[in-house]
């Protein structure tokens, strides 16, 4: 075996010192990575909860849309027209089931609507503006009743200015005893 020169034990004794001085500072330099690492796993780990809840928000988002398109389509499904029978304001029971329907989208919802009211010919006209207001404020009693707040809604009465069926019918007469949601 061939005996180091000078200079090589030279570094080799630089080496080993340069290595002994490395060990001793590794405790140091692993409790900083230890809490570097801790601190990476927590920032990861916020990340994560947050990413999970910014997805759960999306998802209920997502919900309550779908569940707002089905009281929207089962409104639409009721109709948006609701008939009296004759010198009545009274709601009838299809009326009702009708107007229910709304009232869940409106309650669910921030929209605003207008009533408008509708008489068959019948009558005078200050008797039948006179009818078809109340029809139409019978439908917003009915609303408020059920929890929709009044400012949202409007009643108006177009007696018999605005029929939908011409004829003097029975037939003609129950289309045009009506109120109208708009």
């Amino acid at each position: 075996m061939k005996a180091l020169p000078v200079a090589g034990k030279f570094a080799s004794i630089l080496f080993g010192s340069l290595l002994l001085v490395a060990c001793s500072g590794n405790e140091t330099n692993d409790s900083a990575q230890a809490e570097a690492a801790a601190a990476e796993a927590a920032a990861a780990e916020q990340a994560a909860a947050q990413n999970a809840a910014q997805e759960a928000q999306a998802q209920a988002e997502a919900a309550a849309a779908a569940e707002q398109q089905q009281l929207q389509d089962a409104a639409m499904t009721a109709g948006t027209v609701f008939y009296f029978d004759f010198d009545s304001s009274s709601l009838t029971d299809a009326a009702r089931m009708a107007v229910d329907a709304h009232i869940a989208v409106m309650l669910s919802s921030d929209d605003s609507v207008r009533l408008e009211g509708h008489t068959d010919e019948r009558g005078t006209r200050e008797y039948n503006l006179a009818l078809g207001e109340r029809r139409a404020n019978a439908v917003r009693d009915y609303m408020v009743a059920n929890g929709v707040p009044s400012y949202r809604i409007e009643a108006i009465s177009y007696g018999e200015e605005n029929p939908v069926a011409f004829g003097s019918s029975e037939a003609n007469w129950s289309q045009n005893r009506r109120v109208e949601l708009k």
